[in-house]
């Protein structure tokens, strides 16, 4: 067995148990080793029974005297048992388990892990795990879940790649001592061997990924022509900021060279990407070749299309659109992934929005399109500068770090649950008052019994029409097939306030959207709540975001006083790690598991290492 083969190569573990394991991101005998645990309970301490105390969460080792299944008066089923030690006896009680009768038998030893409390008259232990015996006196991983993946099973699992001996003595030290640590001060040291090989592993990819890419062949060496990118620049009808004109000069200098640019341009929504984008497309429209521009959805498609569009008219420059359901030829193609089905030649320049929503695999096509052309991909995820160097590090990167000029920052507040009702009739008025419209944000489609009271999008939207009973509601998510048809309707103001899913965070531009309010904004990262905020105020007007947040507010404070999106993800980096913040999987690149903002610290030495390698 290799660390690369498949988890199916794991004995017991058929395609029903692998399928379970790809929602915990495991693939490979690899990822099953490097899925860490999240806690640890120390059960190191074995309680005897006579000096249980109520209250307590205890581990006690013992065998079962009996087990039985009770019915209550209500028709549920209790399991009931006796297990004893040298110093006593005491009372367990389990709920809805009915095959523990079976499988747990009188003559039993058995060690349970849980809480002591009083069931009616008796002390008892109630609803204690049954742990392996062999973990009663040793301190216990806790592992993420998924539905029929416990952390019992995956420490058997784990535990049994271990003992296989696979790997090397220092990386099987490290992953014994983060798995199974002997002293929960060890865990810290091996996780951080692991982080380092991790940081390791993505320098040495990026490294090569750049690698390949400068020796991929001779790209369209562009000129630069100065007189006409200044004209395009000054007849813009509003000014471009510093960090906009900072960017194009780089994007110039990389255009000039003998190799294909390709940089990665990261900034904030409403920073002004799309107008960088358009200077590269006028460089290499002068210099005789097209360029193709694609973007995630259809909506997003045709706002790019009409922007560049505006903004290439008076150079004479055409601008086509390519979609499942548009073809239209120009010297600028902005489209979807219907570009990739396209035969198009004499391409120089290649942009690619959001390009995280992308495969790997399209984008290398897109990318080969007319020979070796330049590529720019941008997004609007808001990415610690460290943190971008790591995830895009075979990319040159540049960042918007401004709003364009007059843009008015957009006042947010946390709301909390008892001032929900008075904010709800503000938005109301204010609505009214300006005929402005709203985005009313949930990260659930349907209420979820494991999830508890967080709201879902389907019901919020049937409460929502009882508050805003003289308004128009448009109801939006993942599910729904017209999902072009909602978005064109609130743009065309027959909705007042959309309620949707975050399926609205990238992409969709309504002017005359003045409020965003996002419930259960704890749920989110702040990278994603500055994306979904960055939504209203398209228009220059006043805007406004409510959090509703029953929790977490001292976090989300952050979102009142920071606007730069960078910034409030490295806070949010620093808190809850980049797992919890968005998504770093690039459908097929790499992301962090282990390393956090914390072991950056440890990127000169990588670096160091790399280098060292590669000579």
């Amino acid at each position: 067995m290799k660390l690369t083969d498949k988890i199916t190569t794991i004995s017991g573990i058929g395609p029903m148990l692998s399928k379970k394991l790809e929602k915990l991101e495991i693939f490979t005998v690899f990822d099953l080793l490097h899925h860490l645990p999240f806690r640890y309970e120390d059960r190191r301490i074995i309680t005897p029974i006579k000096q249980i105390v109520s209250g307590n969460t205890i581990t006690v080792v013992g065998v079962v005297s009996e087990i039985t299944n009770e019915y209550t008066k209500s028709g549920k089923v209790i399991q009931k048992a006796e297990i004893g030690d040298d110093s006593g006896k005491i009372l367990v009680i389990w709920f809805n388990q009915r095959y523990l009768a079976r499988t747990v038998q009188a003559g039993t030893r058995v060690s349970l892990y849980g809480k002591a409390d009083w069931f009616g008259r008796k002390l008892a232990i109630i609803s204690p795990e049954i742990a392996d015996t062999d973990l009663a006196g040793t301190i216990v991983p806790i592992y993420p879940e998924t539905a029929g993946l416990t952390s019992k099973w995956l420490r058997k699992k784990i535990r049994e790649v271990l003992d296989l001996k696979l790997l090397d003595e220092s990386l099987s030290v490290s992953l014994r001592g983060v798995h199974f640590p002997n002293e929960l001060y060890e865990v810290e040291k091996y996780r951080r061997n692991l982080a380092f090989n991790e940081l390791l592993k993505f320098e040495t990819e990026n490294l090569k990924r750049r690698h390949d890419w400068q020796n991929r062949g001779t790209s369209h060496q562009f000129t630069n022509p100065k007189s006409q990118v200044i004209k395009f620049i000054s007849d813009l009808p509003f000014r471009l900021t510093k960090s906009q004109n900072m960017v194009i000069e780089e994007i110039l200098t990389d255009l000039e060279k003998p190799v294909a640019m390709n940089r990665l341009l990261e900034g904030d929504v409403g920073s002004g990407k799309t107008v960088v984008a358009a200077v590269a497309c006028l460089v290499s429209n002068l210099n005789g070749f097209k360029s193709l521009f694609m973007a995630p959805t259809q909506i997003l498609a045709l706002q790019h299309f009409e922007t560049l569009s505006k903004l290439m008219s008076p150079f004479n420059i055409s601008v086509g659109l390519v979609t499942s359901q548009s073809k239209s030829t120009g010297d600028v193609l902005v489209g979807t992934q219907a570009l990739l089905n396209n035969d198009i030649d004499n391409v120089g320049l290649v942009i690619i929005d959001e390009q995280h929503k992308f495969g790997v695999a399209q984008r290398a096509l897109l990318q080969h399109k007319g020979g070796t052309p330049h590529v720019l991909t941008m997004t609007a995820t808001p990415i610690p500068r460290t943190m971008a160097l790591v995830l895009y590090g075979d990319l040159d990167l540049s960042q918007l770090t401004e709003l364009p000029v007059g843009r008015k920052t957009i006042k947010t507040w946390v709301v909390p649950e008892e001032k929900r009702t008075a904010a709800i009739k503000w938005i109301n008025d204010q609505m009214i008052k300006y005929a402005s419209q709203a985005f009313w944000v949930c990260s659930l489609i349907d209420e979820s019994e494991s999830l508890g009271a967080i709201r879902a999008v389907n019901v919020e939207f049937e409460s929502l029409k009882k508050s805003f009973s003289n308004l128009n509601l448009g109801l939006l998510h993942g599910r729904m097939k017209n999902k072009d048809e909602i978005i064109n309707k609130f743009r065309d103001k027959e909705i007042d306030i959309l309620v949707s899913t975050p399926v609205v965070e990238v992409g969709i531009d309504i002017p005359d959207a003045s409020i965003m309010v996002i419930e259960d904004a704890h749920r989110f990262g702040l990278a994603a709540l500055h994306q979904l905020r960055g939504r209203v105020g398209r228009n220059g007007q006043q805007a406004y975001c409510l959090m509703f947040s029953t929790q977490d507010t001292e976090r989300l404070k952050a979102m009142e006083t920071t606007h730069i999106g960078s910034r409030l993800a490295e806070i949010d980096l620093a808190i809850r790690g980049a797992g919890n913040i968005y998504s770093t999987s690039q459908h097929g690149k790499s992301e962090l598991k282990i390393a956090t903002y914390k072991d950056f610290d440890m990127l000169p030495k990588v670096r160091e290492v790399v280098l060292k390698y590669k000579t």
